[in-house]
């Protein structure tokens, strides 16, 4: 630890000792069945430890699922898994009420039957497929962590976790996120092919007799203590600032915006990337041994914090400027 951590209380850095052996074991458990995908698995247990949702990316045979899946595994977690289709309604997600009888009595009367979204851990997979109604009945269970049906509110167990994934290359049959669902997610990780090296290992273990088994490594309690500890790592003022010089300078209205924003970028992020940037910082400060978050932490986390922020326009278009490409120069520009 470094000199921050002698002005932390005992209990506290015991407990982020706790944390760091818990994601080591954590990448563990998962390299078992998960070849490679290190910065994802990185990304998406800082998600974990943040308790915010993220969304991959990536083509079809690329193991999203598994991962999400073996992830649960490890964590102990109730997982469930949501497949999106156009035909999916809301109700098929949050769960519906059903008229019920007394034999006894005879007396007749609703009862709530919740949906799949009542688990520790939510696959949406392949959410764009499903129309925006539907999408959106999962704004109100990740921004609130409840369900409202029949004019009742029903609270999601603790934790409560979102991954979903998204196919990028079909088109056909499938509907945008809308922006106020895309900024409830804290990371947009795109999950990229494997290295040759590793999609050897790909193919030699999936077709083999044998499957890894997962032992869990980390029980809900404790993890609920450790994302109460993410957030008691203190911020100074000047890195807040920063994060906050970042996400505003993304904004293309906003007084003083660099030129090239001006021209590529339609909508800027909004204040959730600055909140997602400090709390990331948090998490992955204490990974890293540490009690307070630095301005590397920041600009770490700055591409899957605000690639989905950041809406290009039809000149990024022609000219092939992607989102990516935004951050990237934000970053160079931008002063701690």
């Amino acid at each position: 630890m470094n000199e921050a951590a002698t002005q932390v209380p005992v209990g506290d850095r015991e407990r982020a000792a706790q944390m760091q052996a818990a994601c080591a074991a954590i990448r563990e458990q998962i390299a078992r069945r998960i070849v490679g995908q290190r910065e994802v698995v990185d990304l998406m247990t800082l998600s974990l430890f943040c308790n915010a949702h993220s969304l991959l990316m990536g083509v079809p045979g690329l193991a999203k699922t598994l991962l999400v899946s073996t992830l649960a595994e490890a964590l102990s977690l109730r997982f469930s898994r949501v497949q999106f289709t156009p035909d999916l309604m809301p109700s098929d997600i949050t769960g519906t009420e059903i008229l019920t009888e007394n034999r006894q009595t005879g007396e007749r009367g609703f009862r709530f039957l919740p949906g799949p979204v009542f688990a520790n851990l939510v696959l949406a997979d392949e959410i764009n497929r499903a129309p925006p109604k539907t999408q959106a009945a999962l704004l109100q269970a990740m921004q609130e962590r409840q369900v409202t049906a029949g004019g009742a509110t029903h609270a999601l167990p603790a934790p409560f976790f979102v991954f979903a994934t998204q196919n990028p290359i079909e088109q056909e049959g499938t509907y945008p996120l809308p922006e106020a669902e895309l900024d409830r997610f804290m990371f947009f990780i795109e999950v990229p092919y494997p290295e040759a090296d590793d999609e050897v290992r790909v193919v030699e273990t999936t077709t083999a007799a044998a499957e890894e088994s997962i032992r869990p490594v980390l029980a809900p309690e404790p993890l609920c203590e450790m994302q109460r500890l993410v957030r008691r790592v203190p911020a100074a003022s000047d890195v807040t600032r920063y994060a906050v010089r970042l996400a505003r300078a993304s904004r293309p209205r906003q007084e003083g915006a660099a030129d090239f924003v001006r021209e590529y970028v339609s909508w800027g992020a909004g204040p959730r990337a600055g909140q997602y940037l400090i709390l990331g910082g948090k998490a992955r400060a204490l990974l890293h041994g540490r009690f307070a978050v630095s301005v590397e932490d920041v600009q770490a986390l700055a591409r899957p914090v605000l690639r989905h922020r950041i809406l290009t326009n039809y000149r990024a278009d022609l000219a092939g400027v992607k989102s990516t490409d935004i951050v990237d120069r934000l970053l160079r520009e931008v002063r701690p």
